[in-house]
């Protein structure tokens, strides 16, 4: 799904959309102790605190994750850092030209992109993460 491709209402409604993961987050993780925070999810799925890192490009986030030692973190200052970035990444998104949005490249992983393809990835992104989320509130719920 190209951005560029996008009628005016579904743009704003998928920056909306983007906008809205910071607050997801703070919901599902709300009240969470610290040790809570660092329980992996089903089928090692990622546990909160590295659920909420925005510096994880197309890699193995798992490994990075591990490798960074995300469970050392803490899930509140990952929840304020995500939440900065992704507004500081929606700002710089609104100000950007056509001409700037149909900037091409090509993302290790991915192969070509153009900047318009950015959201939705990020949209994709932010869903697969709410999936993890959901699969292990669940199974905390079970426990």
């Amino acid at each position: 799904m190209r951005y560029l491709g996008l009628a005016a209402m579904e743009q704003s409604a998928l920056l909306a959309e983007l906008e809205a993961m910071p607050g997801y987050l703070a919901t599902a993780f709300a009240g969470l102790s610290p040790r809570e925070a660092t329980v992996a999810g089903p089928d090692g799925a990622l546990a909160p605190v590295e659920q909420t890192d925005p510096l994880l490009a197309d890699f193995d986030g798992a490994r990075i994750a591990r490798e960074r030692a995300y469970r050392s973190l803490s899930l509140a200052e990952g929840l304020a850092a995500f939440r900065r970035a992704r507004q500081d990444n929606l700002a710089r998104l609104r100000t950007l030209s056509a001409e700037q949005w149909r900037r091409d490249g090509s993302q290790e992983g991915v192969g070509p992109i153009a900047l318009c393809d950015v959201p939705a990835r990020m949209a994709e992104h932010d869903a697969g993460h709410r999936g993890e989320i959901e699969a292990w509130r669940q199974a905390r719920d079970r426990r």
